[in-house]
């Protein structure tokens, strides 16, 4: 059992199972029912987005500096007890269910998705 960080919107791995998507809003121009059909998200989780400034700041970032701040804003953020929970809930379904989590940037090094994976981690999550 494990859990992937991926991409939403990309062919979905064998044996990803539920596709939760950790992001602020649902994908534009998308209907409600095909969200899972066109491999966006079967389940919306928000509560691990970055919250709409620190999103902007993450969007916005141009040098290391930049996204050093992200980085650390986004991790205050999961910080908090209700994200810092789901955290610990996703790290231990980890070890019993295969599922994944993600969002819509290209760059995984350039959004929450390079911290969320290592948040994961450090809770004991089995990655894959």
């Amino acid at each position: 059992m494990t859990l992937r960080v991926v991409r939403l919107g990309t062919p979905r791995h064998a044996r990803e199972g539920v596709r939760i998507g950790t992001v602020r809003r649902p994908p534009r121009g998308v209907p409600k029912a095909q969200y899972a059909r066109r491999n966006w998200y079967d389940v919306w989780f928000p509560n691990l987005a970055p919250s709409p400034a620190t999103m902007q700041l993450g969007l916005h970032a141009q040098s290391g500096a930049q996204r050093a701040a992200f980085r650390r804003r986004y991790r205050a953020e999961m910080a908090r007890p209700d994200a810092a929970h789901a955290i610990e809930v996703l790290a231990r379904l980890s070890h019993s269910a295969d599922f994944s989590v993600g969002c819509y940037c290209e760059d995984e090094a350039r959004c929450h998705r390079f911290v969320l994976r290592a948040l994961l981690a450090d809770a004991g999550a089995k990655l894959g």
